[in-house]
């Protein structure tokens, strides 16, 4: 199975880490011991999560610990693939019958059980858990709060998208790694002339794309602008920032700043991390979660030192923060409106005491990912591997250090809007709409 950004694995490959690389999971639900498949509400506190290692493992872990510590409030768990997870769960809770531990990915999908007013506002109790709250990276409450109230509590991992590269390509044409927009434009032409294409770029897959305006939007028009656009301001993708971040994508596109036949290209087969670490590409704009294929496919590509990876640069004249992030900040867990008292009592009881504690925190650092807290940095000394280290180190820098980590646009989003956000950026990247007809097409579903 290829790694995916939908599995949000962040992983890393090779020695200890190789655990990381992803297991596929079954299509459908199955049980842990001790757990009852397809337990609802009514029955007890219940948890429904994700398969495929180590996320996997880590998570039943937890449910053991607080099991073995609370015999007499146990919490039954049913695991999904995650397609199947997807469909089972909006099911279960708009009939009333979800888990009282609702784990998700905030943004849109929280949005939505907000205002059907499935999930618990947790404000007031998680202001009064201060440990836990300061030990999280404060920029992933952003897809965790709705109108100002919270309504999950973040988790698990995060997974910036990382601007990588060739170290050896730009030795081929004596440059350095660009520090702004305006480099990037000035390298396009001489890897061109060395028969190198400047990006890879996976366009079929069309999400990855869409890292591209996630972060020009940002760079260029500061994160406000997203952020109304989230808040459902009419005509807010008209902005005069997001107007001239799609201009300046089209202007990458025209000239040749992608390899050639990118929208035939997909992600989910990693030909796109291939044409990086095989030399055919100098750059490549991705998700961390694409290291630990990079690392045990590319040969000596990570070994050998030849990968290099930066946060996307400034923008000349630009409002944003360069410190600001894309990507998934985090996986979030919420508790059912509809669940009995003592199970919500037991579920808050889970996340304050289990989610992130200290064990919890070794196991994903041991897996190649950096937890949500800001103690994985203290485990981090651990990682014996140069390069896995500074690579993690680097990861755990970008979204301890972003004033801003913006969640993937077609996640905060509703499904409408994702859908028609995707199918426009597809028209964009082929330069068959205009910026200002995509400004208009996503205008016309801003609220829906």
């Amino acid at each position: 199975m290829a790694t995916s950004r939908r599995n949000f694995l962040g992983l890393v490959g090779g020695g200890a880490l190789a655990a990381g690389l992803a297991a596929c999971g079954s299509s459908g639900p199955s049980s842990t011991p001790g757990s009852t498949a397809g337990a609802a509400a009514g029955s007890g506190t219940t948890y429904w999560f994700l398969t495929g290692q180590p996320q996997q493992a880590i998570r039943e872990a937890q449910v053991k610990r607080f099991n073995d510590a609370n015999s007499g409030s146990k919490i039954k768990t049913t695991e999904f693939q995650n397609d199947a997870f997807k469909a089972k769960i909006k099911t279960a809770i708009g009939a009333g019958q979800g888990p009282t531990l609702i784990w998700g990915w905030g943004g849109g999908g929280l949005k939505a059980y907000v205002e059907a007013g499935q999930v618990e506002d947790l404000t007031d109790w998680f202001n009064g858990q201060t440990d836990l709250k300061n030990s999280i990276f404060p920029s992933a409450f952003t897809a965790a709060t709705v109108n100002g109230k919270l309504y999950a509590v973040p988790g698990e991992t995060v997974t910036p998208i990382v601007l990588f590269y060739d170290k050896r390509a730009f030795e081929k044409i004596g440059a350095e790694p660009p520090q702004s927009w305006g480099d990037i434009m000035d390298l396009v032409p001489k890897f061109n002339d060395k028969g190198i294409a400047p990006f890879s770029l996976g366009g079929q897959s069309r999400w990855t794309n869409m890292m591209w305006l996630e972060f020009l939007f940002d760079r260029i028009g500061g994160s406000e602008v997203f952020q109304s656009i989230y808040d459902g301001k009419a005509n807010g993708w008209s902005d005069p920032s997001a107007l001239k971040a799609l201009d300046e994508m089209q202007k990458l596109i025209k000239a040749n700043g992608f390899i050639k036949g990118f929208s035939s290209i997909t992600a989910d087969s990693n030909a796109d991390q291939a044409l990086l670490y095989t030399g055919k590409a100098a750059m490549m704009l991705h998700g961390a979660w694409t290291y630990g294929n990079m690392k045990s496919s590319g040969k000596d590509f990570v070994t050998g030192g030849h990968l290099g990876y930066m946060n996307f640069p400034p923008v000349d004249g630009g409002k944003g923060d360069p410190t600001d992030t894309v990507g998934n900040p985090g996986q979030y867990m919420s508790i059912s409106s509809k669940a009995a008292q003592a199970d919500k009592d037991n579920a808050k009881k889970f996340i304050s005491g289990y989610t992130l504690d200290d064990a919890t925190v070794d196991a994903w650092v041991k897996s190649g990912n950096i937890p949500v807290v800001k103690s994985a940095k203290d485990k981090l000394a651990s990682i014996s591997d140069k390069n896995d280290s500074e690579w993690l180190n680097f990861v755990y820098d970008t979204a301890a250090n972003a004033k801003n980590f913006a969640q993937s646009w077609d996640q905060a989003l509703s499904p409408t809007q994702a859908e028609t956000l995707l199918d426009n950026i597809a028209k964009l990247f082929q330069l068959s709409i205009s910026p200002q007809k995509f400004a208009d097409n996503m205008n016309a579903v801003i609220g829906q």
